[in-house]
């Protein structure tokens, strides 16, 4: 006798598939130390009038959050105009991995809503990017985060124009992350001595 489906045992079906799923991604998640932390993302203040064009070159990665896409040190983002008009920004991410090679991965960056343009979404994982703090010329403050059921991932990236950051401005940007809910005691320092790095400047 061939089977027969009801609507109610189909959506039945579906939620237990999803729950399945959403179990799986959250333990490979926390085994690749993603910072997963209980409740609703927070809503945090963003840069006002951001200026997408004066946020453009390179920046290296002081400090961040561990995440599942990253792996390696000596990380810098370098972002450009990519043709598709200003409202799209070109995106290019590099780190050295332990064996000495070089990982990169290019994708763009988009405001979602124009009259929020410090609110991002990078094509790479639609991850949200948004852009807390910057001078543009020395420090950049990033957070993300998405949600996964009863819990969401927090991503957050300190970045500068040059290798290092003033400790005194690195207070700062610890400041502003606190008062979003962020444990900075979770941030990872990233390598970017001279000598170990290199390899990128290759």
């Amino acid at each position: 006798m061939a089977a027969t489906y009801t609507v109610q045992g189909f959506i039945h079906f579906k939620m237990q598939a999803i729950q399945v799923i959403s179990l799986t991604l959250l333990s490979v998640l926390a085994a690749n130390a993603q910072i997963l932390v209980p409740g609703k993302c927070p809503k945090p203040a963003v840069k006002d009038n951001f200026d997408a064009s004066q946020y453009l070159g390179k920046w290296y990665e002081i400090q961040k959050l561990p995440t599942v896409f990253q792996k390696g040190q000596c990380g810098t983002a370098t972002y450009s105009l990519n043709g598709k008009g200003a409202s799209v920004v070109g995106v290019l991410n590099r780190e050295l991995l332990a064996d000495g090679t070089i990982s990169a991965i290019v994708g763009s960056a988009r405001a979602t809503d124009p009259s929020e343009p410090a609110k991002l979404e990078v094509s790479f994982f639609a991850s949200p990017y948004w852009v807390l703090s910057t001078d543009y010329t020395g420090h950049s403050l990033v957070f993300g985060c998405r949600e996964f059921g009863p819990v969401h991932a927090e991503f957050a990236w300190i970045l500068s124009r040059e290798p290092t950051l003033a400790e005194g401005t690195l207070a700062e940007l610890h400041n502003i992350l606190t008062s979003t809910g962020v444990n900075i005691n979770k941030l990872t320092n990233s390598n970017q001595d001279v000598d170990y790095c290199r390899a990128m400047e290759q």
